[in-house]
């Protein structure tokens, strides 16, 4: 059956999809999204959303909720009591100064520096990647002016992100800090949704890309309804239940439904990560193509869900990462492709509800993992394991490549111009009309509909 009634149409209704196709339908084009989960997921994105993808699309209007809670993180104490990091920077440096003077005194140049460096990420995070094998005169002026804006940061900036961005977090950390606790909660993010730990090169670039859109001092990204308030912007028609891959070349449009019913469009966008996009394509594109995509690195880690308490916590989000060598310590199991047995565990709450993320949960391909990482989970933040939901990396709903949720670690070979592959980083694939709009193309994971507004732009 054929229908070609439509402009565009986009694979997944999560943020990025959404926002790809809002943006297509502005600039007059009838999209439909094809979304394989038949109901919306309740879960809060993680992550900052752009200013601009709110003013254009008007999502305040449309009851946009970002949760920024002060303190922003609640670090338990290993003698007892907590350290509770405030949004004001002054207000943190007090509470640091209980449990380390030395620490108090270095906490707001290092807000600031690790600010500006953010700052950097943010301007390249708005646009496509730089493509630096280009002979545009406009793109050229592009680059040189990020050049330009870098330098008149000044001199330290210039060293700290020549410095910084390949240092390993715990490295970043032990130059600035002495307190294992204090280092612990920032640490965590230096290695969220990474095969890494904190001694590995590259994941201070990570702690920065979280830090991306945050207020100086606030070093968890916001969690907020963006993909549900997306849900409710008029303009695109949504197709819930339907799994849909793109169809053959060369008659482009998308495969959907237990008929495999064909939908043709002159564009196709998939948000779902590139590796299974381009996984009915291996035998009619390029070997070194397919090589790349194949070697991209997808090894998830992550679980997340839920905490049923009969009350709220009082706290807005608890770390249990009481220091870098037990970050350390928890990838080693991961790093042999075993559960860790003492898990790395945030609780982030947002209006009532209770999420976790555990780190680290390795992609085993089989459903074991469940039981014994609800005990180990439940004997850590103190409940039973039936308060519990999690979902591991083996049976994510979405099923992307090897349960990796960011479709592609944030690794230094995975960003920019080389995420998801190099040469093809602006979104567009070596098969006319089809595109790329989610996660696992720049500017990557964990900021909601960034990638999406940058791959509508440069279609339009």
């Amino acid at each position: 059956m054929s229908d070609a009634r439509y402009d565009a149409i986009v694979i997944g209704a999560g943020a990025n999809g959404l926002v790809a196709a809002h943006y297509l339908a502005r600039a007059g084009k009838r999209v439909v999204v094809f979304e394989q989960q038949a109901a919306e997921n309740p879960a809060f994105d993680i992550g900052w959303v752009p200013s601009q993808i709110i003013k254009d699309l008007g999502l305040n209007s449309h009851g946009l909720q970002i949760n920024q809670p002060d303190p922003w993180i609640t670090i338990p104490l290993s003698g007892g009591g907590t350290l509770e990091l405030s949004r004001e920077v002054r207000q943190a440096s007090d509470a640091i100064r209980r449990v380390s003077p030395r620490d108090a005194a270095q906490w707001p140049e290092f807000c600031a520096r690790m600010h500006t460096l953010a700052g950097v990420l943010e301007k390249l995070y708005l646009v496509a990647p730089p493509d630096i094998e280009t002979r545009n005169p406009r793109e050229l002026a592009r680059i040189a002016g990020l050049g330009l804006y870098v330098r008149r940061l000044g001199k330290q900036a210039v060293i700290d992100l020549a410095r910084i961005l390949p240092m390993s977090i715990a490295e970043l950390l032990d130059d600035w800090f002495e307190n294992d606790a204090l280092k612990g909660a920032l640490g965590a993010v230096g290695v969220w949704h990474l095969k890494q730990g904190p001694r590995s090169g590259g994941t201070a670039f990570n702690f920065l890309h979280h830090h991306v859109g945050s207020p100086p001092g606030v070093f968890r990204p916001p969690m907020s309804n963006v993909t549900s308030t997306l849900l409710k912007v008029p303009g695109v028609e949504i197709r819930r239940g339907q799994d849909a891959c793109p169809a053959s070349i060369p008659s482009l449009g998308v495969i959907t439904g237990p008929r495999g019913d064909l939908v043709e469009a002159p564009l196709v966008l998939s948000s779902i990560d590139p590796r299974r996009t381009f996984e009915l394509f291996k035998d009619e594109l390029d070997p070194e193509f397919v090589r790349a995509i194949d070697n991209i690195k997808c090894r998830g880690v992550v679980a997340r869900g839920t905490v049923m308490l009969d009350a709220p916590p009082t706290y807005a989000n608890w770390c249990f990462a009481p220091s870098l060598e037990f970050l350390e310590r928890a990838y080693d199991n991961a790093k042999y492709g075993r559960l860790s047995e003492s898990p790395y565990v945030e609780i982030q709450r947002a209006n009532g509800r209770v999420e976790i993320h555990v780190q680290y949960v390795p992609f085993t391909g089989t459903l074991d993992t469940g039981p014994r990482l609800r005990e180990r989970v439940a004997r850590i933040i103190n409940v039973q394991p039936d308060q519990l939901e999690l979902s591991t990396p083996d049976g994510w709903d979405d099923n992307p490549t090897q349960g990796n949720l960011y479709h592609g670690e944030l690794t230094l070979d995975q960003i920019l111009f080389m995420r998801p592959v190099p040469g093809w980083s602006r979104y567009r694939t070596p098969i006319e009309g089809l595109y790329l709009c989610g996660s696992g193309t720049h500017p990557g994971g964990g900021i909601p509909g960034a990638a999406g507004r940058n791959a509508a732009r440069e279609i339009v």
